[in-house]
């Protein structure tokens, strides 16, 4: 029986094995780390719990759905809240606004504090929903790089409409138009950072990545984010897939312009098709060293990174919630900081996720667990110790005024993730979050495709490769790689 062979056990390698393993193939995953899951990870450190990886969840229909694929109820493994609150944002003039996840409470909000009229604001949302339903069966859910793609009607359909698109204006160009005040511009100019892009240059269709989280909500999963991998780690146990953990793969074994197999630190592996969640710079520079590589491709820009501080706060701070923004006063100046000259502002954005308000368990009681993180550029070879020294003190500087506090006599425990702790423990090239950046209109096309169109029977997934990075896109990305593969015909 044809076996297939999965390189990294990522979410989108999980999600990709589980797939594979309902078409029937039996299934074997290799995993450099003790622990499934990537970047969606967690560590526990004096009494507080971290998620150390990606900490927004938004559709959750596409992890119940590998659930429901075996005919299981996905509450025996998994559970989650939906949130009333998006997200708490926080300017330097006191300004604050609580966005709420009910789409009309957010326009009314938004309209109240940002004096802007509710039609403006409506019609841009409306203007994100249909964004989204005309491009995402083209952009998300198939392989732009095969024909059959372009001859679908959807295509034809979004072509037809392509004004709608604003593909050619950059998202900061784009809200401008929509809106006077340049708070509320800031605001949606920050959904740039969800695919580590700067708005300044990815393309005003980015707009629609907020209808992701006002349109399917955004959600917390009981036990915290590290429960997605784990739960669908569970699954595929159950469904007989077979996890080797501590076992890197140093080469992708190719016979006459075929994948054969893989090869590890301890054996050698054969297999019919071979899946590679490992980011793509990295397997070719690693695993395909003796194979052409795609020049142009590998040499994109790469996506931000980040520096996450996870501290242990001795105090409760009611005016924050799950999520919350502490905007920079010169937005622009820090992303050309981070894209062009590969470096930290002293007024970076800051971003502060406290699990602890869902999962008090995370931090002791009266404590709560702050995972504080900034955009970063990435691993240029800068002198990290000196940004994170640096950077440190700008965030305890901006966060003491805004929240009038003395935060640094309140940390109780820290651990800190860098660029380079990123790219060591991930295997990401220069610590990227999200591969390649979406820094042009193009960008979508250029991301490497899911398959090698090289070497047969060698597939891509995960955030480095198309859709994109972040957990649902990552899911979408194992959804194409099944559509590729052929399934066993009379399994059992």
């Amino acid at each position: 029986m044809p076996k297939a062979l999965v390189i990294g056990a990522g979410i989108a390698g999980i999600a990709s094995a589980l797939r594979l393993r309902k078409k029937g193939y039996p299934v074997q995953v290799l995993e450099a780390n003790g622990f499934p899951g990537g970047k969606l990870h967690a560590i526990e450190k004096d009494g507080y719990r971290f998620d150390l990886g990606p900490s927004l969840f938004t559709m959750p229909h596409l992890v119940t759905e590998l659930f429901e694929l075996f005919q299981k109820n996905p509450t025996d493994y998994f559970n989650y809240n939906r949130k009333q609150t998006l997200c708490n944002y926080f300017w330097e003039d006191n300004l604050r606004f609580s966005a709420k996840g009910d789409i009309e409470e957010f326009i009314k909000g938004a309209s109240a504090t940002f004096n802007e009229p509710e039609n403006n604001i409506r019609s841009y949302v409306e203007r994100n929903k249909k964004k989204y339903d005309l491009t995402a069966s083209l952009f998300l859910e198939k392989s732009l790089h095969k024909l059959n793609t372009y001859l679908s009607p959807d295509t034809l359909k979004a072509i037809l409409k392509i004004g709608l698109l604003d593909v050619n204006s950059t998202l900061n160009e784009t809200n401008k138009a929509n809106f006077k005040n340049p708070k509320l511009v800031q605001l949606f100019n920050r959904y740039a950072t969800y695919n580590g892009s700067s708005p300044y240059k990815t393309p005003g269709i980015m707009s629609m990545i907020p209808h992701l989280e006002m349109d399917f909500g955004t959600y917390f999963p009981i036990g915290g984010m590290h429960q997605i991998s784990l739960s669908l780690y569970r699954l595929a146990l159950d469904e007989g897939v077979i996890f080797n953990f501590n076992e890197k793969v140093v080469k992708i074994d190719v016979e006459g312009k075929k994948a054969v197999g893989a090869s590890s630190t301890k054996n050698k592996y054969e297999a019919d098709c071979v899946v590679s969640n490992m980011d793509i710079f990295s397997t070719y520079k690693q695993l395909l060293k003796n194979q052409k590589y795609p020049k142009k491709t590998l040499a994109q820009e790469r996506s931000s990174s980040a520096l996450i501080f996870y501290w242990g706060i001795q105090q409760d701070f009611p005016e924050l919630d799950l999520h919350n923004i502490f905007f920079s006063e010169s937005y622009e100046r820090e992303f050309d900081a981070i894209f062009n000259k590969k470096s930290i502002i002293n007024d970076p954005t800051v971003y502060i996720n406290i699990t602890s308000k869902e999962n008090p368990s995370d931090a002791p009681t009266g404590h709560e667990n702050w995972f504080v993180m900034i955009n970063a550029p990435g691993n240029y070879g800068q002198d990290w110790e000196q940004l994170k020294q640096e950077a440190k003190r700008s965030i305890i500087s901006k966060l003491n005024r805004i929240l009038k506090t003395d935060l640094e006599k309140l940390i109780t425990t820290e651990h800190i993730l860098d660029p380079m702790g990123i790219e060591t423990d991930t295997s990401s090239y220069r610590g990227a979050l999200y591969g390649a950046a979406s820094n042009s209109k193009f960008a979508a096309f250029l991301r490497h495709p899911n398959f090698s169109r090289a070497i047969k029977n060698l597939y891509f997934c995960g955030g480095s490769v198309h859709p994109g990075g972040g957990i649902p896109l990552c899911l979408l990305s194992a959804k194409i790689v099944n559509d590729l593969i052929p399934k066993i015909e009379n399994h059992e």
